[in-house]
């Protein structure tokens, strides 16, 4: 491993004093070894490889571009490390970092219940627990898709005491489905 580090800095430190023979293998080395982790970084987060060449590439001319600034006393494997560490970050930046899902993975958690009769017929009866002016607003809003304007009008209320009455209310029945007085 320490003949390999030495190699990598060798061949910088030749590729610095001109030798181009010594800079191109320093460059297909570091760009294998750089593939290789950037690949692996991406799938620690969860992106895919198809990223990776881009990176590679832009640390690649980073390297180039800025060669004169390492110091040939140092190695060169954790300079080179820290620029790609960098340029992936920008990467990510500038891609945006989301995490997409397909939904097919999640098909059984999102499949509709089945109602069955006694299931609707608790809910009705869990309804008409409720104050006739609440119960009205919840069928209005919640179950007929009314506006609060609309679900208010015919009991002559404003649309934020309609709002305010529909919070209430599900709340009522929420408290009620926890207890289980469905």
């Amino acid at each position: 491993m320490s003949n390999r580090i030495d190699e990598l800095s060798s061949l910088m430190r030749a590729g610095n004093a001109g030798d181009a023979g010594a800079y191109r293998t320093l460059l297909q080395m570091l760009a294998g070894r750089l593939r290789i982790s950037v690949r692996r970084a991406l799938a620690r987060i969860g992106r895919g490889p198809e990223e990776a060449e881009d990176i590679v590439q832009e640390t690649l001319l980073a390297l180039h571009l800025k060669r004169h600034t390492w110091d040939h006393s140092q190695p060169v494997e954790p300079w080179v490390r820290g620029i790609a560490r960098y340029k992936m970050i920008d990467a990510l930046r500038r891609r945006g970092f989301t995490e997409h899902r397909s939904i097919d993975d999640f098909a059984d958690v999102f499949a509709a219940p089945q109602t069955d009769e006694a299931g609707t017929l608790a809910a009705r009866d869990l309804l008409t627990k409720l104050p006739e002016r609440d119960r009205q607003i919840v069928q209005a809003m919640s179950i007929e898709g009314r506006s609060a304007k609309e679900a208010g009008a015919p009991l002559g209320m404003t649309e934020g005491a309609v709002r305010v009455a529909l919070h209430r209310a599900l709340k009522v029945l929420a408290s009620a489905a926890r207890k289980g007085d469905l």
